[in-house]
């Protein structure tokens, strides 16, 4: 999770931070000092409780009670909404403010697959202080949840912009159009509308396809994969179609600079499941100056600009996809100003390090309220 590294690494340096987590990764590429992870073999899996349910999150609370013993902090900021709950028992034990981040599935699926959630979550919305989301839409779940309108504030995520190369994109008639997919196989992520569109497409313009992303174990995920893979056998995409699965951050962006146009076509899942604000990809593939094609699914209408930096069609519309992705093939010389109008988008409201300072703002104003 790069982009909540950053949240806390452009902090203002006033602001010390601890992070309480199960397990780190990669921390040769994104370090951060005072990480405490929860020991796998805590005081409660000694006297028995590793096989009972609900053991891990027990664990969590006792580590997080040994932490703010010993820190005593001003906030403690749980991230998704189940994490809140959660960490609220600890929290009113404390002299501590609650603020909590709702992310997309805390609050779209968690709640239709297990309603015992909705009233944790009511539960939650007197406790804690505040409420923190993408963008408008995912306010609008909350207060539909039954969250104060007081208590809600939009947080946009942040990316590192300066740190990726601004090099809008060119295409000429009879280059191949390199269309980027990148996404774990999800249906939430609606790969296979995307593969629908250029499999109709294939025929009046030459396509070269990217696809970075794979299944995760769990069966959905992998029921998802084979409908990709159903798709491309469907149309017949693969001498077209690249799938290089999961890649680290670097070759994603090596790859987007490579290819001339992001499909990121979101849905909602049957399950319930959402991006709740929007695909943190779609933020930094705009920052680059890439044209931007998806949909107008929850939050993502507050980063992809339609029709000044990129386009936007309604959820599981493959033609409304295709149509807007042909126009886009007839109309290159309007490339740059998109790739402009995303970049200037971008940065005035998505600058990880502005997005920190207003964070730290939001921190201070809750600590004095």
């Amino acid at each position: 999770m790069t982009w909540l590294c950053n949240q806390v690494r452009y902090l203002p340096h006033a602001i010390e931070s601890h992070i309480v987590c199960e397990k780190t990764e990669n921390l040769d590429q994104f370090y951060l000092p005072n990480i405490h992870v929860i020991p796998k073999k805590s005081l409660l899996n000694r006297y028995g409780c590793s096989g009972m349910k609900g053991a891990k999150p027990l664990a969590r609370l006792f580590w997080l009670w040994k932490m703010c013993r010993k820190i005593k902090p001003d906030i403690v900021h749980s991230h998704f909404g189940t994490t809140g709950w959660f960490d609220s028992l600890v929290v009113r034990l404390t002299r501590a403010k609650h603020v909590v981040t709702f992310y997309g599935l805390d609050v779209n699926m968690v709640p239709v697959q297990d309603p015992r959630w909705k009233s944790c979550y009511k539960a939650l919305f007197k406790s804690a202080d505040l409420f923190l989301c993408e963008g408008p839409h995912m306010a609008q779940c909350l207060i539909t949840m039954g969250c104060p309108q007081d208590k809600v504030k939009v947080q946009h995520l942040g990316v590192e912009v300066k740190k990726i190369p601004f090099k809008p994109r060119k295409w000429k008639l009879g280059e191949p159009l390199r269309v980027l997919i990148a996404a774990s196989f999800r249906e939430k992520k609606g790969i296979p509308y995307a593969l629908e569109t250029l499999g109709r497409l294939q025929n009046e313009v030459d396509l070269e396809i990217t696809i970075i992303g794979d299944a995760l174990p769990e069966p959905r995920s992998q029921s998802e994969k084979q409908k990709i893979l159903q798709v491309i056998e469907k149309y017949g995409l693969q001498p077209k179609t690249r799938m290089l699965g999961f890649q680290p951050y670097s070759v994603l962006m090596e790859q987007a600079y490579k290819h001339h146009i992001f499909l990121s076509p979101s849905v909602t899942a049957t399950d319930g499941d959402t991006e709740g604000g929007a695909p943190v990809s779609i933020i930094e593939l705009s920052a680059s100056g890439m044209p931007i094609l998806s949909t107008t699914h929850c939050d993502i209408p507050e980063i992809v600009i339609d029709g000044v930096s990129g386009y936007l069609v309604p959820e599981r519309d493959v033609t409304a996809l295709a149509d807007k992705l042909n126009f886009l093939v007839s109309n290159p010389d309007m490339w740059i100003q998109m790739g402009r109008q995303g970049r200037h988008h971008i940065e005035k409201n998505y600058n990880v390090k502005n997005q920190a300072h207003r964070l730290g703002k939001i921190y201070d104003e809750v600590v004095k309220f």
